[in-house]
């Protein structure tokens, strides 16, 4: 079920599945949407998941400027008190477990634990600049300029760079179809931006997590052999300050995307909710 709620700035697009489990709140990394959890939803179908367009993503393009992950956090709180929710169990992957953290941190009591799928923790950024993050996200922010005759074009695009994907995954498909208007890609690239800067620059206080936390992380970060975002050494030094975080797991083969757009990653992390719910 369609949800339109209320935020400043306009209304989010907030996809509600039932299942037979509380309510997960399911949040998007920075230039993804809410049919990221296709893929959990097809390994698990019972896990019931509240996924919104973030704002400035898909049916929450409109919502722009300003954004923060303070902003995205108050939206969500906003998501929730709308379907009537005291609480849930949030789920956050990549940008997406920042923002998780973020909303931990400044609403304990509406947080009852936390899932970070490849993210939420501190990544390795030595000597990163805005102007760099800038550069690094040029290509993606460049999707809203282009033309792409349909669902497939876009598609191709898409997995023109490494990639462990399956481009012929139905459920891919309809995750990038969900980011089309009008042959365009509806992505607010400032929002984006920002967004990325601070997660990668400032990001939220992990330490003061006080939710029971667990981790999925990747081998890789994009495609085969590349350098990972975290290590299980790093993984193993946060665990160590964080009495919260109960359980670390590796996707080993994974890289960043198939952590969860692929039916393997998605069963880690539905087996990992399944534990925490």
């Amino acid at each position: 079920m369609m949800h339109q709620v209320t935020v400043p700035g306009g209304q989010l697009a907030v996809e509600v599945h039932a299942g037979d489990t509380a309510p997960v709140l399911a949040i998007h990394g920075v230039s993804s949407n809410a049919r990221l959890w296709n893929w959990l939803r097809a390994e698990d179908p019972g896990i019931a998941v509240v996924a919104p367009d973030l704002r400035g993503r898909a049916g929450s393009v409109s919502v722009g400027m300003p954004s923060s992950l303070a902003r995205h956090a108050s939206d969500l709180v906003a998501v929730l008190d709308h379907l009537e929710l005291d609480r849930a169990t949030v789920c956050g992957m990549s940008m997406g477990g920042f923002v998780a953290v973020e909303l931990a941190n400044s609403y304990p009591d509406r947080v009852a634990g936390l899932v970070l799928i490849d993210g939420g923790f501190p990544m390795p950024n030595p000597g990163l600049s805005p102007e760099m993050i800038r550069a690094a996200f040029a290509a993606q922010a460049s999707r809203a300029d282009q033309y792409f005759a349909d669902g497939a074009a876009y598609r191709d695009y898409f997995l023109s760079g490494p990639t462990l994907l399956d481009g012929d995954d139905p459920l891919l498909l309809d995750y990038l179809e969900h980011d089309l208007a009008d042959h365009r890609v509806r992505l607010d690239a400032e929002v984006m931006l920002a967004d990325a800067s601070e997660t990668l620059l400032t990001p939220p206080d992990w330490t003061k997590i006080i939710q029971p936390t667990r981790l999925v992380y990747a081998e890789w970060s994009v495609g085969a052999d590349s350098a990972p975002a975290y290590t299980p050494e790093k993984i193993a030094e946060y665990a160590k300050q964080l009495s919260w975080l109960q359980h670390s797991e590796l996707i080993p083969g994974a890289d960043h995307a198939a952590t969860i757009m692929t039916r393997r990653g998605a069963a880690v992390v539905a087996d990992n909710l399944r534990a925490i719910l």
